[in-house]
């Protein structure tokens, strides 16, 4: 079961994994611009969207905990 969890995942999962993909990536690429255009105004707001990132991330294991933990049962 535990190979085949994308298969067989719900979709709460899979848009919480991409949408803390997404965002992450999105974080590092204001990041670079902001380091590299001297604009520390967007390197320190890039730091938030890749912490939102990193919570959607987390969000997603405790997903996959859960339905994990709940088809183990049956």
């Amino acid at each position: 079961m535990l190979t085949e969890f994308w298969a067989t995942a719900p979709t709460t999962y899979k848009v919480l994994v991409f949408s803390a993909m997404g965002l992450i990536a999105a974080g590092i690429i204001l990041n670079l611009v902001g380091n590299n255009t001297g604009n520390q105004g967007l390197a320190l707001a890039s730091l938030a969207v890749i912490g939102l990132g990193l919570l959607l991330h987390i969000a997603g294991i405790v997903v996959r905990g859960q339905t994990i933990r709940k088809n183990l049962r049956r």
